[in-house]
């Protein structure tokens, strides 16, 4: 028995309108995103009590770990917590670095380019590190999202106050994925399942994952960072963001799939999200809606890709504009810098499928939402 969770098949793989709204069988999600919609709202309720709303980010990727509590086991799922709360712990410290002394904000041209290439780095080497502590979901999709959009940041809060708001939740996230173990009909044994040995093939494997989400982020980025001026964008690491999601699909059909669903979800998202900015929340409402939102979120992305667009993308809008007015702005940098990332994304998929040998199938690693 494989400490891999079992993860609900998603609708068929096929370019069809019903698989929009198809969901596949629930799996417990709604305890994952329980967990993880708590992990976010609570430390964000206590930065807003706190007038602190400058270490938001910090909590935001903190709070990711959360994502990776789809394990069945409570001893399974506290080492993987660990082992991906270590790695973005380790993201978030280098991305407060780049931020204070290398990107500076990003403000001029040369910042942009210095975060399109360090920001590839980071994509490269945590999807190989995440292959190989065997995280569920794999990939550097979180891992890019966090250290470009903490290195990014206008002002980066003191070194210390930062890395203990990451800690904290991180945390937090820790304690909300062993709460089951409270009610007797839920706790598990509290034992390791052995995984089996990276073979010589899936470590050939994840460095090739390594160098293509390197390929598609850097590429992304580009590309984003090229027209930034001309379309009048910011935020050009949603790009790169968009550019790596086909990669977690287990097959070429199925990676094309996640394309067009993301591309339709974030437009549907864009709708809600634009619902929000005419409202102005308040700060306290804004985290009410980043909880429900990363709650939903958990409950449809491994049942419908979709669905669970519809919900990330106010997510990520809000969770990154915390403290700050909403404006229109940043669905028309959402719209356009998704669109810039899929096409990159699928670019490097169609390259991916014409390098490989027919005769072979591509070992799949892990599925990331």
């Amino acid at each position: 028995m494989s400490s891999t969770p079992t993860l609900s098949p998603a609708p068929g793989d096929r370019f069809r309108l019903k698989n929009l709204f198809t969901l596949a069988p629930s799996n417990g999600d709604h305890w994952v995103g329980l967990r993880a919609g708590l992990g976010v709202l609570l430390p964000l309720l206590l930065l807003i009590a706190l007038g602190r709303l400058d270490l938001a980010p910090y909590v935001v990727f903190g709070a990711f770990v959360g994502i990776y509590s789809r394990v069945p086991g409570h001893l399974d799922r506290l080492l993987m917590q660990l082992k991906a709360g270590g790695l973005m712990w380790l993201v978030v410290l280098l991305a407060w670095f780049s931020g204070s002394f290398l990107v500076r904000g990003a403000n001029d041209p040369a910042g942009v380019w210095l975060l399109v290439g360090a920001t590839t780095l980071v994509a490269g080497v945590a999807s190989v590190l995440a292959g190989l502590l065997r995280l569920r979901p794999a990939g550097s999709m979180f891992h890019i999202f966090a250290f470009a959009a903490i290195s990014s940041m206008p002002a980066q809060p003191p070194l210390g106050e930062g890395m203990f708001a990451a800690t904290a939740t991180i945390f937090l996230s820790l304690v909300l994925g062993q709460l089951g173990r409270l009610a007797p009909l839920h706790r598990t044994s509290w034992q390791v399942t052995p995984a089996p040995p990276l073979s010589r093939r899936m470590s050939k494997a994840i460095w090739q994952e390594g160098l293509a989400y390197m390929l598609a982020a850097g590429a992304a980025g580009a590309v984003a960072a090229l027209v930034s001026g001309p379309l009048g964008m910011g935020h050009t690491y949603w790009a790169m963001v968009a550019a790596v999601v086909p990669l977690a699909g287990k097959s070429t059909r199925h990676r094309l799939v996640r394309a067009v669903h993301r591309v339709l979800g974030t437009g549907a998202g864009l709708i809600l999200m634009a619902l929000i900015v005419l409202l102005q929340p308040q700060p306290w409402v804004a985290v009410l809606i980043i909880g429900l939102m990363q709650f939903l979120a958990e409950v449809f992305v491994t049942r419908n890709y979709f669905w669970a667009q519809l919900f990330v993308t106010p997510l990520a809008l809000v969770g990154t504009s915390l403290g700050k007015p909403l404006t229109t702005g940043i669905l028309y940098d959402r719209a356009v810098e998704t669109l810039i990332g899929v096409v990159i994304g699928v670019i490097v998929v169609v390259l991916m499928n014409a390098a490989s040998r027919p005769q072979e199938h591509r070992v799949h690693i892990l599925e990331a939402p």
